[in-house]
């Protein structure tokens, strides 16, 4: 069975920086384009990050360009989501989430993903 974790949430204060990390067991995603996705309190998923088969290629949501940087490891089957300058605004549950078709222009639908993760919490405080 195909399984990604998440780990590498917590309490941060304005300003701050966490590094996610996304690892996946079970099969290896590295056909897979990769991306993350948070969802805070009363809000839809919506997307944060995504990465390229090849790592290459990265993608991001206008309120995190240039704040937070998306890395993969193919070697150790792990996705990484380096956060920085964080804002109270960035507070919900980041998930990652595992893209086997080529990129398009739905790249930000979660519905085009198959695999996801659990989740992990991540709150910046003022």
């Amino acid at each position: 069975q195909a399984l990604l974790v998440e780990s590498g949430g917590g309490l941060v204060q304005a300003g701050g920086s966490l590094r996610l990390s996304c690892a996946a067991s079970g099969r290896t995603f590295s056909s897979h384009a990769m991306a993350w996705f948070r969802q805070a309190p009363g809000k839809e998923r919506e997307f944060v990050a995504r990465i390229s088969r090849s790592g290459a290629t990265t993608y991001y949501a206008d309120s995190v360009k240039g704040r937070f940087t998306m890395s993969r490891d193919t070697a150790s089957n792990t996705v990484y989501l380096q956060m920085n300058s964080l804002k109270p605004e960035d507070t919900a549950v980041y998930y990652c989430a595992a893209d086997p078709r080529i990129v398009s222009s739905t790249y930000r639908d979660p519905s085009r993903y198959d695999t996801w993760g659990q989740g992990t919490q991540v709150t910046v405080s003022s």
